[in-house]
């Protein structure tokens, strides 16, 4: 258990030295992230960062109105925005001027995943994921309860899972220099990044769902109501 301590302080620390280098703009060096990265150590840390992250993301939800609202709506318009954008001029540069930037059929995969794992989180607040409505507005309170409850451990658990591995793939690629195919200097980590962080606001979203599940069942407020896609 004090190894699992010692790591997990060790892994924030590390974590903390890269983001101060990205700030400095210093090469990070990923090789003791890496290597901790491996060790059982890892999983404690992902814990706490899924539970304490997200519950710290929520408190933001709660009071900052604005990024409730519009952060993940906003990067996601922004990454499709970009995708679309490099596909149309590069369209038109292939076929008119028969050229074509390398990194154009790589950049937009990883902008890709920026909006999928965003919209992931969107889509948890909005309850578009896991709500099976139909089915559970048929049941009495305490079993609704359950189900939601049942919801929240799920992503809880899928958040946990995720940030875990993603950061290791993280460490992985920048202790290897990978570079986006097609680049010289666009490091595949600046990418893979983004992935522990979405998953952080979606374990923030399964907070602010799950208290309001609680509040909802305390007060007698309806527990299920219906969702649409893509809605507010």
């Amino acid at each position: 258990m004090i190894e699992w301590i010692t790591g997990t302080g060790i892994i924030y620390a590390e974590l903390g030295r890269i983001f101060w280098d990205v700030l400095t703009g210093t090469e990070p060096d990923f090789f003791k992230l890496r290597s901790v990265m491996r060790s059982d150590a890892v999983w404690l840390w992902g814990f706490i960062t899924t539970m304490l992250g997200g519950f710290i993301m929520a408190l933001i939800y709660r009071k900052v109105p604005w990024i409730e609202r519009n952060l993940e709506s906003t990067l996601m318009v922004t990454s499709y925005l970009a995708i679309g954008a490099i596909i149309f001029v590069e369209v038109i540069r292939r076929f008119v001027f028969s050229e074509q930037f390398p990194w154009s059929t790589t950049i937009p995969g990883y902008l890709f995943l920026i909006m999928t794992w965003t919209g992931c989180s969107y889509n948890v607040r909005l309850r578009t994921h896991l709500s099976f409505s139909e089915f559970r507005t048929k049941m009495s309170r305490l079993p609704q309860m359950c189900l939601l409850m049942m919801d929240a451990f799920l992503w809880f658990g899928i958040c946990w899972l995720v940030i875990v591995t993603a950061t290791g793939v993280m460490a992985n690629a920048g202790n290897n220099f990978m570079i986006v195919t097609g680049t010289d200097n666009v490091f595949v980590w600046w990418f893979m990044a983004t992935l522990p962080i979405a998953f952080v606001l979606l374990s923030g979203r399964v907070f602010e769902n799950l208290f309001e599940d609680i509040k909802n069942y305390r007060t007698g407020q309806p527990m299920i109501q219906q969702t649409v896609l893509g809605g507010q």
